[in-house]
């Protein structure tokens, strides 16, 4: 039987990138989604076409009541859950003085409650199993801090406490619990970026370029694997050196 992993967050990006690569290795996978759209149904394709199974559940991972109901159902239909990434999250980038509440609030929501949800949601399964790997994305501004990302920041240092505390929880049982923090990744998100800013970005990084989701990818997946079976609690910086 194949190993299944949750990956939210996963129908572009990152955590689209996660998903395949997981698909790759042979994983049956979950994903959800809040609206279906052509990005779902693309995913979808993707992940099948590696002749692996592919179950979308549909739900808002800032909703206790959504998450409950749809890790019941990837529960009923593969059993189990053996690798869980929360990848889910989302900006809304201005200065503090000019952020209003609900900026602050969707973020949070989203990115640390929804992270809460969905982890609260699963562990119980997977301690009855006595085993897991939970795989947290921050980011490197949750570690460094940025100047016009104070909800985001915050939502992202929250999941590095967040990791390091279940990590102390949980070990005993046989689950483990990592964060990865990533840079400046090449997704739709910085494709809107102006090619001389990016050159700039990538000017101030050791390794001179912005990184791949696929970059990403693989460290989640090296996390995911049995090669990884002495490392919980730890954050992954994968940013090509910028926060040495």
């Amino acid at each position: 039987m194949n190993k299944v992993a949750f990956i939210t967050g996963s129908t572009r990006g990152i955590g689209k990138q996660i998903a395949i690569t997981f698909a790759e290795s042979g994983y049956d996978i979950a994903v959800n989604y809040r609206t279906e759209n052509d990005d779902l149904k693309n995913t979808k394709k993707e992940i099948e076409e590696k002749g692996v199974k592919c179950f979308a559940v549909q739900g808002d991972v800032s909703s206790f009541e959504d998450c409950e109901r749809f890790i019941k159902e990837i529960i009923d239909e593969y059993g189990k859950i053996d690798v869980l990434v929360n990848n889910a999250g989302i900006t809304r980038d201005t200065l503090l003085m000019r952020m209003k509440k609900e900026d602050f609030e969707s973020v949070i929501d989203i990115n640390l409650v929804g992270t809460f949800n969905v982890t609260k949601n699963v562990i119980s399964y997977m301690l009855k199993a006595r085993s897991g790997r939970i795989i947290n994305i921050s980011s490197v501004v949750g570690v460094s801090g940025n100047a016009g990302q104070t909800n985001y920041s915050a939502s992202k240092a929250g999941i590095i406490g967040f990791t390091k505390s279940l990590a102390k929880e949980v070990g005993s049982r046989g689950i483990l619990v990592n964060a990865v923090a990533p840079g400046f990744i090449e997704t739709q998100m910085t494709d809107v970026l102006k090619d001389d800013i990016k050159d700039e970005i990538a000017k101030s990084i050791p390794l001179k370029r912005m990184g791949t989701p696929e970059d990403v990818a693989n460290v989640v997946k090296f996390l995911a694997s049995d090669d990884s079976s002495y490392i919980t609690g730890q954050v992954i910086n994968i940013d090509g050196g910028m926060l040495m």
